[in-house]
């Protein structure tokens, strides 16, 4: 394990972080890192992250399902119109994180991300834009990744939605953010996704 990467039965080498859990092993396969420009699913995933602050990124993911189905799928145009009774039900679902701070900071994010997307035509286009420049050398182990839990891009990112009003978007969250939406690899290098994730970012079209 101090390569980081585990593998089952002769099984394909993967990151340590999702071992012994078959849902997170298919996240970790079929998700994470993998590049995505989708408006809705970028503003799932913030508020997401934002949620998972303090918590387990497994626990965010099996209630995943919960919270689509609380908060319409994350189309942020209805959430952006919810109201005090919306936030009094969401306070009483046990399928989500019942934080009245982290819902409410979600409401007024997605009428944040009606803003961002008139500013510039899409949340996409927002989000991009803080991909890194130049291209970091491969992680090679568990030590390597736990190093990285913020960059520049990430603070950045963070002051530039602080400013428009966004809530719970740290450095820390908008790494996991950055991670997890493909705008840098972090599969470790011997990870059966490492090569899969960067031909996806090869050919994948950024917003513009």
């Amino acid at each position: 394990m101090s390569t980081g990467l585990y593998a089952v039965d002769g099984g394909p080498n993967r990151c340590w972080w999702c071992q012994g859990h078959v849902d997170y092993e298919a996240y970790h396969d079929n998700e994470w890192g993998q590049p995505i420009a989708d408006d809705q699913l970028l503003f799932e995933k913030i508020c997401l992250e934002g949620f998972q602050s303090g918590l387990s990124w497994l626990i965010i993911l099996r209630k995943r399902e919960a919270f689509r189905k609380a908060f319409c799928d994350f189309n942020y145009s209805e959430i952006a119109h919810f109201e005090a009774h919306h936030v009094r039900k969401l306070m009483q679902n046990a399928g989500i994180i019942r934080n009245r701070s982290k819902i409410e900071a979600t409401i007024n994010n997605a009428q944040r991300a009606l803003e961002m997307e008139e500013e510039f035509g899409s949340l996409g286009v927002f989000f991009w834009q803080f991909e890194p420049k130049l291209k970091r050398a491969a992680l090679k182990s568990k030590a390597d990744a736990c190093f990285h839990t913020t960059s520049d891009e990430s603070r950045q990112m963070s002051k530039a939605l602080k400013k428009r009003g966004w809530k719970f978007v740290g450095p820390t969250t908008a790494y996991a953010f950055i991670q997890s939406m493909g705008m840098i690899n972090d599969h470790l290098q011997n990870c059966c996704c490492h090569q899969r994730v960067e031909d996806l970012r090869s050919s994948f079209k950024r917003p513009m």
